[in-house]
Formats: C-alpha cells, sequence, structure tokens
C-alpha cells in the first residue's frame, strides 16, 4: 500500500491511498466466507459454494463491494499511522479507481488537529478578589445559621416582613384558570423573594383569611414568561423566633462550647470559601489570557457539530426539564435567535481552542496520570451527578468514556501548571499565592471545554457512517 497526504488547509488533509490487489486477499476471503454463510444454492451444502459459483450467482460485484467494505478501515488507519495524523471525526472517503485483480484506490478527506505552538505565558499577569472577611461578614453566617434553628408560632395578626404564611394560590392568564396554575397549603416567608414577583406586597398587612390579587410574569410551568393574574390567599400568619445569640446557642447549633468559638469557625470558614473563589478567578482568567496569546485555527465541521450538540443538549434536555422551548426560553432571556447564536458559537470555540492548547500543553510537558489521580476525579463527578462511584464508574466503563476522564485530568494539571507559573496579585496589588489544586483547575477547564465530544470521539479505526462515493 502507497499513501500520500495533501494538506487543504491547517485542520484538515487528504489521504491518497492505491492499494496493490493482492493486498485485498484477506478481505476478499472473508466476503465469500460471509456471502456463504447467508446464501443457499442447490447441489451445494450451505458455506460450501465455490468461489466461482458465488460470482456466476450473486455477481463479482457484490463480492467486491463487500471486500472492500471490508478492508477501507484497515486501510484507512494505516494511512493515517503511517503519516502520524490526528484525525477528528469521520473521514469522507472517495472510490477513485476498482479495477479487479489489479488495484483499488481513494481519497480520504478528514479534519486533524491544528498544530499548536505553544505561546511564551511567562508574562501573564492577573488580578483576583482578595480574601477579606469582614465582621459584617461574619455576622451574617451565624445569623444564617440562628434562622435555621428558628422557630414559628401562629398570631393573629397582618403579615409583616419576616413572617411565615401558608397561602393558596390561583393564576389565570386571558381569564381562564391554569390547569397547572392552582397549588394550596404553600408555606412562604414574607421578604424571601423565593415565588413571584409582587407577592410580598399583595400578603404584607393580610390577616388570616384575607386575600388579594396581583399581577406577576409566571417563572416556571405551562405558561412560563406569561403576565398572570394571580389570587393569593393567607390561611395562617406565624410569626418567625430566632434563639437567643448566645453560648447556649452556640452548643445548640455545633460542635463549640462558646459563640467566640462559632465565630472564629465562621471565620475560618470564610476565609477558606473566598480562598476557593480566588482560586477559581485565577484559572478561570489565566486560562483566557493563554487562549488570547495563541493563534488556534478550528475545524469548521467540529464547530459546527460542537454548535449542534451545545443547542441540542439546551433544547431536549435542560429547557426539556423546565417545559420550556427554545422560542420561550429566549423570550424570558430577552435575546434574538441571532444573539443566541453568536454567543452559542463563542462558547464553542472556546471550549475547542481550550481543549487543543491544554492537550497540547500535556503532550508537551508529558503530564501523566496516574489510577491515584483518576480515582479522585471519578470520585468527584460521581458526587456532582449525584451517583455512587461504583455506579458512576459502571457507567463510564460501560460508555468507553475513561479516555474523557483522563484527559479531563491532564487538562487540569495542564492548567495548573501555567497557572503557578504566572504572576496573581489581589485587587490590593498585593501578590498571591496559589496552592493550585490540579483537580480543581480540571473542573474549571471542564467547565470551559464543555460538550466537547467529536475529538474524543474520533477513531481511525472505525468509519462506520463514512460518506463514501464510489468511482
Amino acid at each position: 500500500m502507497k499513501s500520500a497526504v495533501e494538506t487543504l488547509n491547517p485542520t484538515r488533509v487528504r489521504l491518497t491511498v492505491e492499494v496493490p490487489f493482492e493486498e485485498l486477499k484477506d478481505s476478499l476471503d472473508a466476503a465469500y466466507k460471509k456471502i456463504n454463510q447467508q446464501v443457499t444454492v442447490k447441489g451445494f451444502r450451505k458455506g460450501k459454494v465455490p468461489a466461482r459459483v458465488i460470482d456466476q450467482r450473486f455477481g463479482r460485484g457484490a463480492v467486491l463491494e463487500e471486500a472492500v467494505n471490508d478492508a477501507l478501515p484497515k486501510f484507512y488507519t494505516s494511512a493515517v499511522n503511517e503519516a502520524e495524523l490526528n484525525p477528528l471525526g469521520q473521514p469522507d472517503v472517495d472510490i477513485t479507481e476498482l479495477k479487479d485483480g489489479e488495484t483499488l484506490n481513494f481519497t480520504a478527506e478528514v479534519d486533524i488537529r491544528p498544530e499548536i505552538e505553544i505561546p511564551d505565558y511567562s508574562g501573564i499577569e492577573v488580578t483576583v478578589d482578595s480574601v477579606e472577611v469582614t465582621e459584617e461578614d461574619i455576622d451574617k453566617s451565624v445569623e444564617q445559621l440562628r434562622e435555621r434553628f428558628s422557630s414559628t408560632s401562629p398570631v393573629e395578626r397582618a403579615a409583616e416582613d419576616g413572617d411565615v404564611v401558608t397561602i393558596d394560590l390561583e393564576a389565570k392568564v386571558d381569564g381562564e384558570v391554569l390547569e397547572d396554575g392552582v397549588a394550596n397549603a404553600i408555606p412562604y416567608t414574607i421578604g424571601s423573594g423565593e415565588l413571584l414577583d409582587g407577592i410580598d406586597d399583595a400578603v404584607k398587612g393580610l390577616e388570616a383569611g384575607g386575600e388579594a390579587t396581583f399581577t406577576s410574569e409566571l417563572k416556571g410551568g405551562s405558561a412560563a414568561g406569561k403576565e398572570a393574574e394571580v389570587t393569593v390567599k393567607v390561611t395562617e400568619v406565624a410569626a418567625r423566633e430566632l434563639p437567643a445569640l448566645d453560648d447556649d446557642f452556640a452548643q445548640l447549633a455545633s460542635e463549640f462550647d462558646t459563640l467566640d468559638e462559632l465565630k472564629a469557625d465562621s471565620r475560618k470558614r470564610l476565609e477558606n470559601m473566598k480562598q476557593y473563589d480566588q482560586a477559581t478567578q485565577a484559572q478561570e482568567r489565566v486560562l483566557e489570557e493563554l487562549l488570547k496569546l495563541a493563534e488556534i485555527p478550528i475545524p469548521e465541521k467540529l464547530l459546527a457539530d460542537e454548535v449542534n450538540t451545545r443547542k441540542h443538549n439546551l433544547e431536549h434536555h435542560q429547557l426539556g426539564q423546565m417545559g420550556l422551548d427554545l422560542e420561550k426560553y429566549l423570550e424570558i432571556q430577552g435575546k434574538t435567535v441571532e444573539e443566541f447564536e453568536a454567543e452559542t458559537t463563542e462558547q464553542a470555540v472556546k471550549g475547542i481552542k481550550t481543549q487543543f492548547l491544554l492537550d497540547e500543553l500535556v503532550t508537551k510537558e508529558k503530564l501523566n496520570v496516574n489510577q491515584e489521580e483518576l480515582t479522585e476525579h471519578l470520585m468527584r463527578r460521581a458526587a456532582s451527578s449525584n451517583m455512587s462511584p461504583d455506579q458512576f464508574a459502571q457507567a463510564v466503563v460501560e460508555g468507553n468514556q475513561v479516555p474523557m476522564l483522563v484527559g479531563e485530568v491532564a487538562r487540569g494539571k495542564a492548567l495548573a501548571l501555567v497557572v503557578e507559573a504566572v504572576k496573581v496579585v489581589d485587587t490590593n496589588g498585593e501578590p498571591v499565592d496559589l496552592d493550585v489544586d490540579e483537580e480543581d483547575a480540571a473542573e474549571t477547564a471542564e467547565a470551559a471545554t464543555e460538550a466537547v465530544e467529536a475529538a474524543d470521539e474520533a477513531s481511525p479505526e472505525n468509519t462506520e457512517g463514512t460518506e463514501k462515493k464510489e468511482a
């Protein structure tokens, strides 16, 4: 077999392959054997029909077609390996010449990973939020804990801010009560903002048995996004009673004996949270700057596939669960179709560039993923998917997604490497010494790449679904 490569553009090549006919022998034998098992010829036992009889009865062309279909993936894979290409997706194959007993010639056009030069990132500098925990932050944290241990008791007075009211709701659109627009005995804390816009003003001042009507835009359900006339009836008003803020409360709400110890622990937890947010900010902003420095061409078909994947996931998974279609979603978001398309394309471009660039860094820096790192990543992914580690691991293995997980960990290590090498300062101008968690960096990289699947799923051994043209 002989093959040659023609570069069509930085992300696409054409392979020209010439196969001597004798190299089709194994595929021809397999074709005769397969046909033998499928046909019945009088005078011959099943599976024992001679090749010449198959040629006479069913045509040599049928045998050649079966043999070529069997051989093409093997020769294509050999040509790809010989040229040391990194193909993306399936090739478009064109059989240019097939002469029985002489030769098989074909071309295969396929997208490839572009060659990327890693830019000098030593000069990158990013600014992140400073880690400052104020007394107000601590008081707010303790107050939230205090509210969790609050109790309520019914009162015979008009509802006020902070009260918990029990309400019945009825929503009408165009004068008609919606099928899913009636709800009874809903507990609601006035001022929480957890229900409809306008409900706080409607219920404040009402006593048990009182009702009011107001207009609000529905946030979900069959009429999401539409203006509705909502009638609310208060069936009970209850005052919230908070425990006294003292050492007894600290012992009730925590493992600490004193309120001062509880507040000290709150400070430590808030500092840890802000440090985590600071590290995440640094990773995201360093990645943005790194992408600005790199020249990364993108295969047109890969980009189109990625945009379609993102749109499909939004329409058929996320919006479907919310009972919305794309038109209603865009209406709620206040976006035009053109703006949505542009935004989705921009996200897809960033995802593809991120994956290409970090993968190149993995190769250049010879970063490896060990079993412990992979297991830790699997555990975190399982937790975020609300699955047990065993269930998630089984799903990963059955879906042949282990290489994908390895890639996520490796890209996280690559991003962590860059973050540790650049300058990070906080909003006060102070240098930030980040102890970058590679798992956190993996999550940042994963969020950027999101649904980029085509590059990971591409396999030169698999040409099923290949667009093939006969000469």
